[in-house]
C-alpha cells in the first residue's frame, strides 16, 4: 500500500497560503499553530511554515513544534508504526547519522500524536520520518 508523503515548506504569509490551498485547491485544513498550517493535499500531508524574512533579517529556518525546533524546509514519509520502529532501530546507533531531532513521540496524548525523527542527508537536506498509531490522526484537527 502506498503511504502518504509529507512535505514542509516555508511561506511568507499564512493567511494567503491558507486561502490558496484551502479555497483555490480545495485542501482541507488539518492541525495548525501560530506559525504553521497542515493541509490535506489529495491524501498527502503538506505543512506550510511561516518564515522570518523581514528587511535586513536573516531567514529563520526553524519553527517550534511541541518543544522541538523543526527545520523548514524538510520532507519525508509517513510510515506505519512498525516501519518507523524498524527504521529508528536501524539508524539510532549508526555513526554518521546527523540527528536534528532524535526519535520521540510528539503531541503525546493529544490529537495527532505521532512518532517522529529528523536527520540530515549527506547534502544537508532535512528529512522527517513519522508514524501515527491511527492514520485518522494525520489530518485530524485538535
Amino acid at each position: 500500500m502506498l503511504r502518504p508523503f509529507h512535505l514542509a515548506f516555508p511561506v511568507e504569509d499564512l493567511e494567503a497560503t491558507r486561502s490558496f490551498y484551502r479555497d483555490l485547491l480545495g485542501c482541507s485544513v488539518g492541525r495548525e499553530a501560530e506559525r504553521w498550517i497542515d493541509f490535506d493535499l489529495f491524501g498527502h500531508q503538506i505543512s506550510a511554515h511561516l518564515r522570518n524574512a523581514g528587511k535586513g533579517e536573516a531567514i529563520d529556518l526553524h519553527n517550534p513544534v511541541d518543544g522541538d525546533q523543526v527545520p523548514v524546509p524538510h520532507f519525508g514519509i509517513i510510515l506505519t508504526i512498525a516501519q518507523w520502529q524498524e527504521l529508528r532501530d536501524r539508524l539510532e546507533n549508526q555513526p554518521g547519522i546527523r540527528w536534528m531531532i532524535r526519535p520521540r513521540i510528539r503531541f503525546q496524548g493529544q490529537v495527532g500524536e505521532q512518532a517522529t525523527m529528523f536527520f540530515l542527508d549527506p547534502s544537508g537536506n532535512a528529512l522527517e520520518f513519522k508514524a501515527f498509531a491511527d492514520d485518522g490522526g494525520i489530518f485530524q484537527r485538535a
